[in-house]
């Protein structure tokens, strides 16, 4: 990894070429600046955080990706073999900084972008970033994450809860709640794992809060893992897909309706479709089939006495509530002035295509695919590449030879 100083700040006479800039040192940011590299584009990543790979590093103990490692590499470096199939979150780090020094990357940490700017002669983007720095730069890679900003819904009542609580992205494994009551609030992949990881570590009752009752998979079966059918299936239309799944889980999956987790009736592509990932069971069916995970309803309300209101009537009173409620891009006060994002702050295009009153404005790392979000984002990075190499020939500054 190379470390280096910011180009001149937009007061002093600006070079006649300028750099492309990679926003978020992440494996989305880091592909990029790869990419483009290879096509002899000069790429600046800039970090806010002192090291690559910051989201990942605070994910809990436990977490292993659920795409394969072969899959999961980014453009120009396979994943070791010795990591295994399932990659584990210290072994993605490893792997990210390595990264980074194998391909001599550009990267300037410590450095947050506030605001995402055109130049007002159209050739290019202000960014404004940390200590007042405006740097110039032909065209921008946003890649600050899908995991940015946890959410916590506004329950009523929480702000005055006398017990513990904490968002999943503070929890790292299940030794601090041993013996204890705990109650996890959502039952996406993260609280799935969590409730599991609470379980095996000795937590005298756990609960898991359903709202939406979720699609399970099984992380791969006789071999065959379920990211191959994600990309298999990805370009078919969404009703077959839908059609196709409910048969596949009445053959592989057991019905847990008698637990409180009964089959979904909408199909699992259109839940995709609207941003909801199935849940791959890294132990969450077990635990749930033997009760010791239990299934409650969704949270209503947080009542005194630290009693939690369910949206059945029930009243319960945990020792300890984590939420795995997910996250928020947080992108408004980057670009949210540019017309880029949509009504839930998403942006509008991604990969190589540009925002049609953004041009040289590129996204990565911001849908969730059923096909792996790894293998998304380095396809991203490998179309981006060749967009900002076309498109802004002549005005982005080439490495030398």
């Amino acid at each position: 990894m190379a470390d280096s100083t910011p180009p001149t700040p937009s007061g002093a006479q600006p070079p006649p070429d300028r750099p492309v800039y990679v926003i978020g040192g992440g494996p989305g940011g880091l592909a990029a600046a790869y990419a483009l590299r290879a096509r002899g584009v000069r790429a600046v990543v800039l970090e806010k955080s002192d090291r690559v790979g910051a989201s990942w590093r605070r994910h809990y103990d436990r977490l292993r990706l659920h795409t394969t490692r072969r899959l999961s590499a980014l453009p120009g470096l396979p994943m070791p073999r010795r990591f295994g199939r399932w990659v584990s979150r210290d072994d993605v780090v490893r792997y990210l900084e390595k990264y980074a020094e194998h391909h001599r990357l550009e990267i300037v940490t410590g450095v947050e972008v506030s605001r995402v700017e055109r130049l007002p002669d159209g050739t290019g983007w202000l960014l404004h970033a940390t200590g007042g720095r405006e740097l110039t730069g032909a065209a921008v890679v946003v890649a600050t994450g899908f995991n940015h900003t946890p959410r916590v819904p506004d329950w009523p009542g929480r702000d005055s809860y006398p017990g513990e609580f904490l968002h999943a992205s503070q929890y790292r494994n299940g030794e601090p709640y041993a013996g204890r009551d705990v109650l996890v609030v959502g039952v996406g992949n993260t609280g799935a794992e969590i409730a599991v990881d609470l379980v095996e570590s000795g937590a005298s009752r756990v609960r898991l809060a359903v709202r939406t009752v979720p699609h399970i998979l099984r992380r791969s079966t006789a071999g065959w893992a379920a990211q191959y059918s994600g990309i298999l299936v990805r370009r078919l239309p969404v009703g077959l897909v839908d059609r196709m799944s409910r048969v596949q889980a009445k053959v592989t999956m057991p019905d847990l309706s008698a637990h409180g987790l009964p089959r979904p009736d909408t199909g699992l592509y259109s839940r995709v479709r609207q941003g909801a990932i199935p849940v791959q069971d890294v132990g969450l069916i077990d635990a749930v089939r033997k009760g010791r995970v239990e299934i409650v309803a969704a949270v209503d309300g947080f009542e005194d006495g630290g009693r939690i209101a369910l949206a059945d009537g029930t009243r319960i009173s945990p020792d300890v509530v984590i939420a795995a409620t997910g996250y928020v891009r947080a992108l408004e006060g980057l670009v949210g002035h540019l017309g880029v994002l949509d009504a839930r702050g998403r942006p509008v295009v991604h990969g190589a295509r540009t925002p049609r009153d953004a041009p040289g404005l590129y996204f990565t790392g911001f849908t969730n695919p059923i096909s792996g979000n790894l293998r998304e984002m380095a396809i991203d990075a490998v179309r981006i590449a060749k967009a900002v190499a076309r498109d802004g020939s002549g005005r982005v500054s080439r490495l030398p030879g």
